[in-house]
């Protein structure tokens, strides 16, 4: 199945769903061997060190520092990596109600990560694309 390129059609039928879990980002030396069994949802090697994202919880357990709290909306339709518009227009359309936007593309589709007291705005600003 090919994913959707259309900007108008990924926009009007994203269904952003709110995952359950709060997440956060921590970055630690060393390599992902060392972390996974904290399983990690997303890793990114970066040149100051890697990057985790992980629930709040496996962090606390792993004893790992973090700065902030998110909740993660995955929008459910299936989004082509060559689609393009979908991540400008998200973030746009987040940062005009005061929400950042930390955005992760996956192979079928794109995951968002927003301030946990600020995840139900954030819902209800994605879904004013399907209007």
């Amino acid at each position: 199945m090919v994913g959707e390129k259309d900007l108008a059609k990924l926009l009007a039928s994203m269904s952003p769903i709110l995952l359950a879990d709060e997440y956060v980002f921590c970055s630690v030396p060393g390599q992902y061997g060392d972390y996974q069994t904290l399983s990690p949802l997303a890793t990114f090697r970066e040149t100051e060190g890697l990057t985790l994202v992980l629930t709040k919880a496996a962090a606390i357990a792993g004893g790992l520092a973090f700065e902030s709290v998110f909740k993660g909306i995955t929008l459910t339709v299936h989004s082509s990596l060559d689609a393009v518009g979908l991540t400008a227009a998200v973030a746009h359309k987040l940062s005009q109600k005061g929400i950042s936007a930390n955005v992760i593309a996956a192979y079928y589709h794109d995951h968002i990560f927003v301030q946990t007291e600020k995840a139900a705005l954030a819902i209800e600003a994605l879904n004013e694309f399907a209007v």
